[in-house]
């Protein structure tokens, strides 16, 4: 039976470039979306730029610009960077967007009519200095949990959640002055009141990730405080209630929404009913760094809950740890980072989401470096998957004119593509991907030992039908390959199911003798050793 496979990526915030550590947190989710549309299921892949919040309106401040001026160019330059990398979304949005806002707004009126929705008058931090209201995110102070000094949103050293009032000798972010509390009544969600079936949520996932469920099972067991799900800011959407003209939907409460607003319109154009992909027959996968693992399994599950329509909760946590770069954590602010924008420019992207899946931060911190990067693409994608193909075909294209030979696949052979498929789909739905490409790269690397076994630049001369039968073999190999590496690797992969004239399929594909392929071409180019010391000193320069 088609499954509907929901597979969210987190929305990045559009106040800045991208830089590699969020393209290894979200290359997972294209790796799932290839992979179960070559399985025949209907997928949605969605995702966005994250547009409102004080992040944006910190950065149109600094650039003079506004808000939508902003976010309008940091969501362009995002679009541009996973078309490059071949991200497939199937609607890559923006929580600025119209069907957005509406979706938003109509979730909230009816979020507003349950029993999880009150009203409360709660502090507001004010700078005297400034003259204005301060969003949590433009408070700095000491966490109250580790003791690190923090913004008051978020804490980036332990990752709990907060609120202005919480954090412990607050000040303003931008003059340094101490903040003030005044009162100002606020929309609340009761998330207390949903502790016990979120308890129950959280136990029914064992199989996600360690991360996931670690930091979900310590918000829960240190008590699950309500949430203020409206603030007084500028730039946002407006509070659907009467009562709340001067106040916009915090951003926690919006942007979380955007998988449920995005994928409506993806299922209205492919003539799925909304309920019917949030309902039974789904599975829904989030992919995300392991700092937003609390918005999607305490946050999201807690309004769609609230919401009181049995839509459905997130399936499978897919939270990456950190990737490092150089051994140094990224920094943007010291421009200790890669951005994603100019690394895509310069590098094969089959290339990059190779390391960034075989080296990515799946269940430990990694680090990129640009030794590691060169080597692994001239020894592991060039000089093994990259060497096997192009010498089985160029020695077709050479010695028998482009044509398959006849030969009879071995059957340990077939027995090995009958099996690497399901164990490969196994660990890419369990979300093991680093496991799944070695499994790949073992049977390239089997690939190879046969073809040095076979020697058939010796059988062409000495016993041609034992020399036809191995490329005839080594082909079957290669197609496979190429069908199993299609969601890691989709840009090489194509390249060859063009020229074996291979199908969208996830399962066992072999070549007919006497096919006739096209011209081929180099899949990998040699990265010379002399750009690691060349982007290395791109490196920490303003």
């Amino acid at each position: 039976m088609v499954k509907n496979i929901l597979i969210g990526g987190a929305w990045p915030y559009a106040n800045g470039s991208l830089h590699i550590g969020h393209v290894a947190a979200l290359l997972p989710g294209d790796v799932l979306a290839r992979y179960y549309r070559l399985k025949g299921d209907q997928v949605f892949y969605v995702s966005g730029s994250d547009c409102h919040g004080t992040p944006v309106t910190i950065r149109a401040k600094q650039e003079g610009r506004t808000p939508r001026e902003i976010s309008e160019h940091y969501h362009n330059e995002f679009s541009s960077v996973f078309g490059k990398l071949g991200f497939s979304y199937d609607l890559y949005s923006k929580t600025s967007d119209c069907s957005h806002i509406s979706f938003v707004t109509n979730f909230h009126k009816k979020l507003y009519e349950s029993d999880y929705i009150y009203e409360k008058t709660a502090p507001q931090a004010f700078c005297e200095h400034c003259q204005k209201v301060l969003t949590d995110r433009l408070v700095k102070g000491i966490c109250p949990n580790c003791g690190s000094q923090t913004r008051a949103d978020q804490c980036d050293n332990c990752g709990t959640v907060l609120e202005a009032e919480a954090v412990t000798a607050p000040f303003c972010s931008e003059c340094g002055n101490a903040v003030v509390f005044s009162e100002t009544k606020q929309l609340y969600i009761a998330i207390s009141k949903l502790e016990h079936q979120l308890s129950n949520y959280l136990s029914s996932k064992s199989y996600w990730r360690k991360n996931a469920v670690a930091f979900t099972k310590r918000y829960i067991d240190e008590g699950l405080r309500d949430r203020a799900i409206t603030r007084n800011l500028d730039w946002g959407i407006d509070v659907p209630k009467e009562g709340y003209e001067d106040k916009k939907i915090y951003i926690w409460a919006e942007n979380v929404l955007g998988y449920l607003s995005v994928s409506k319109v993806v299922a209205e154009s492919q003539g799925i009913k909304f309920n019917e992909l949030w309902g039974s027959n789904a599975r829904h996968y989030y992919v995300h760094g392991k700092d937003n693992i609390p918005f999607h399994t305490i946050i999201l599950p807690a309004l769609l809950l609230a919401h009181g329509e049995s839509l459905r909760l997130p399936d499978d946590i897919i939270s990456s740890e950190y990737l490092t770069l150089e051994g140094k954590k990224i920094s943007t602010s010291q421009n200790w980072a890669i951005w994603a924008k100019d690394i895509v420019e310069n590098y094969n992207p089959d290339s990059l989401r190779y390391f960034f899946i075989a080296n990515g931060p799946e269940k430990r911190d990694t680090d990129f470096s640009w030794r590691e990067f060169v080597e692994r693409n001239n020894s592991e994608l060039l000089g093994s998957y990259g060497n096997f193909v192009n010498r089985t075909l160029a020695f077709l294209v050479k010695y028998n004119e482009s044509t398959i030979p006849p030969g009879k696949i071995e059957n340990d052979i077939k027995e090995k593509i009958d099996d690497i498929y399901l164990k490969v789909g196994r660990k890419i739905e369990d979300g093991q991907f680093k496991d799944a490409l070695d499994l790949i790269f073992d049977f390239v690397r089997f690939g190879n030992k046969y073809y040095d076994s076979m020697e058939p630049w010796k059988s062409r001369v000495e016993n041609k039908d034992k020399c036809d039968h191995t490329l005839n073999n080594c082909v079957q190999i290669i197609a496979n390959l190429a069908v199993l590496l299609q969601p890691f690797l989709p840009f090489s992969s194509q390249k060859i199911a063009n020229w074996l004239n291979l199908y969208n399929e996830w399962k066992p594909q072999y070549v007919q003798e006497g096919y006739k392929f096209s011209d081929i071409s180099i899949l990998f180019e040699r990265l010379d050793k002399k750009i690691i010391e060349k982007e290395r000193g791109k490196l920490g320069c303003n």
